[in-house]
């Protein structure tokens, strides 16, 4: 049977005994359950150490939690000297792959050898396109990029051998080619069920991952310096965030089993797609489009003022209460990467002709602020976070909609392939938290008196 409709038809009558399974939610706060594996001030619950990066906007005095600038780290390097040390260079993301890899950073020598390691491994497999993703393209390219994962285990001689070695060799790999994968399965996609033309560019080695992007995304391959360089932070800034955010935590869950690389690297694709993880700059954009919509003055401080109060009252948009781009689950006072890449947005909408449309996101991020504040009861200061301006920022390089969140995962896989490494190297422990049983025990029956 495929037909999911005629399906759907025949189980619907057994879909109401779901609506009677919600677990009492007291029964959570009983047996002290860390939901979201959080305690209840929202803090995450310890469950590893890491030397790969390091995350906080607080500091704990006397038991009291003090709200900071927020502060990131990289193998231990604060990542505005990172960013501000790349001085216009279009190879700072990979400078912090190898960083994020190997621990530090590479000397000159070392990032020539290593860009150039990069430049041979990104082509896929001969007929790769023609035969994966061409003939099977998808509306959604995280799908295409977790199915080309596990299709290129079958073309690894030893898929399973997860010695450092062999799993650097395939980490390696993966990071180079994401940007292929994705872009081929976007022009596939666009070709497929938007009738557009089918636009094939070849990687050039010499370029960086932000450059080739541009250039394999584009009918006329061609880019100014500023975009390759703007993108290139983006890169950067979402290539690490400490062990805990949700697919950087899958990939070591699924590690831990002793598992192949591509499996463990589909599960944290798979994690990524969720809209509460890395589809919230989506979110961003599309709030952003509402708002045109139904506010006539978008310069008008109080009209914006009084959308944005609509969506917290759940009267506007998806009625979900929130403001996108607004708060942080770590961040405070501030989010340095929302605060790099908002001087990196601004010079790029006046480079190209969007001053308006950056003040806009300005304005969302000076009024919300306070508002947040004022119709919540909150416990922390509340802080504009990178999602804000990264599906901005996309918009104006022309990167489309649909590959928001896989541009995410091009930079993401460099933290992932890091935090898998360190979890082979330290060997730990199956991750296997409990879950505490708060069903009945039933006597068994006959399918004959069965009546339910």
């Amino acid at each position: 049977m495929n037909d999911f409709s005629e399906f759907r038809d025949l189980t619907e009558k057994y879909v109401e005994r779901y609506s009677n399974g919600t677990i009492d939610k007291s029964l959570y706060t009983k047996y002290d359950v860390k939901r979201g594996l959080r305690d209840a001030d929202g803090r995450g619950v310890l469950t590893g150490l890491t030397e790969i990066s390091d995350v906080s906007g607080f500091r704990v005095e006397k038991d009291k939690r003090i709200p900071i600038p927020g502060e990131l780290y990289y193998q231990g390097y604060d990542v505005r000297q990172l960013v501000n040390g790349f001085n216009g260079s279009k190879h700072g993301f990979e400078e912090v792959i190898f960083l994020l890899l190997f621990g530090e950073l590479p000397t000159r020598e070392e990032l020539d050898e290593f860009i150039e390691i990069l430049g041979i491994l990104r082509p896929l497999p001969e007929n790769f396109n023609r035969d994966v993703i061409m003939k099977q393209p998808s509306r959604n390219i995280m799908n295409v990029l977790q199915r080309c994962v596990l299709t290129l285990y079958t073309y690894d001689d030893n898929p399973d051998d997860i010695s450092i070695r062999h799993v650097l060799a395939q980490s390696l790999s993966l990071i180079a080619r994401f940007p292929v994968i994705a872009a081929y399965g976007y022009q596939s996609y666009r070709h497929r069920y938007m009738d557009s033309s089918l636009v094939v560019h070849r990687p050039k080695p010499e370029l960086s991952t932000a450059e080739n992007i541009l250039r394999l995304l584009r009918p006329d391959p061609s880019f100014t310096d500023l975009e390759a360089q703007v993108l290139d932070v983006c890169l950067t800034l979402h290539a690490e965030h400490g062990g805990g955010n949700n697919s950087t935590f899958t990939t070591h869950v699924i590690t831990t089993t002793g598992t192949d690389t591509y499996s463990t690297v589909a599960g944290s694709l798979g994690s990524l797609k969720g809209p509460r993880h890395g589809g919230a700059n989506l979110k961003v954009q599309q709030m952003v489009a509402d708002l045109k919509a139904n506010v006539e003055d978008t310069e008008n401080d109080a009209q914006v003022k009084a959308y944005l109060t609509k969506l917290l009252n759940k009267q506007a948009f998806d009625k979900a209460g929130l403001i996108y781009g607004m708060g942080h689950a770590i961040y405070t006072l501030s989010d340095p990467r929302a605060e790099i890449l908002k001087e990196y947005a601004r010079k790029l909408s006046e480079a190209e002709g969007y001053v308006k449309e950056f003040e806009l996101y300005d304005r969302i991020e000076r009024l919300a602020k306070d508002l947040i504040s004022k119709n919540r009861d909150v416990q922390k200061p509340v802080c504009a976070n990178v999602d804000l301006y990264s599906g901005f920022v996309y918009s104006v390089l022309k990167i489309p909609t649909e590959l928001f969140t896989p541009m995410f995962a091009i930079a993401r896989i460099a933290g992932w392939s890091a935090h898998r490494i360190e979890e082979v190297v330290n060997n730990g422990k199956i991750i296997r938290p409990a879950y505490k049983y708060v069903g009945t025990h039933r006597e068994y029956l006959p399918i004959e008196e069965r009546n339910w």
